[in-house]
């Protein structure tokens, strides 16, 4: 078991880490064209157990909150997709009017990028939060993603 004081985040994706880079970052059999953005290092973990998604993530650090970004991690996903070109990200921000807020945000920031925008399916229920969903629920929003348009 890890002991708390030997974590760090993530220099690609700000989930947690053991180095520099998480384990999920370090496994070059993930699809590197695909990267999902959620709120939180706990949601990775709720997605994680759906064993369906198999690409990227980047953690945000939290949702926009009275029309304020100023600590999300918006700039550094801005320079992953520049640097690493992803044709996907995928907006996993809860169901909340919040997660809402910060995706509507982020579409809106993402839009000059020539990259594929979706967000997941309705499978969860508005108002709840991605890290206590059941696996068939996560795995049923995963693959019913839509595009932003």
């Amino acid at each position: 078991m890890l002991a708390i004081q030997n974590l760090k985040t993530c220099r690609r994706c700000f989930n947690i880490a053991e180095d520099d880079l998480c384990e999920i970052c370090k496994d070059l059999h993930r699809d590197q064209k695909i990267v999902c953005v959620v709120e939180e290092p706990l949601d990775i973990i709720s997605l994680e157990r759906t064993g369906t998604f198999k690409g990227l993530y980047h953690v945000l650090g939290g949702v926009i909150f009275g029309g304020k970004d100023e600590n999300l991690k918006i700039s550094e996903l801005i320079k992953r997709i520049k640097e690493e070109k992803p044709e996907e990200i995928i907006l996993a921000t809860n169901p909340t009017t919040e997660g809402d807020a910060t995706a509507l945000y982020l579409k809106k920031k993402l839009q000059e990028y020539d990259v594929k925008l979706t967000r997941l399916a309705r499978g969860l229920s508005t108002g709840s939060d991605i890290e206590y969903a059941d696996e068939i629920t996560l795995s049923s929003a995963l693959n019913n993603r839509r595009e932003l348009k």
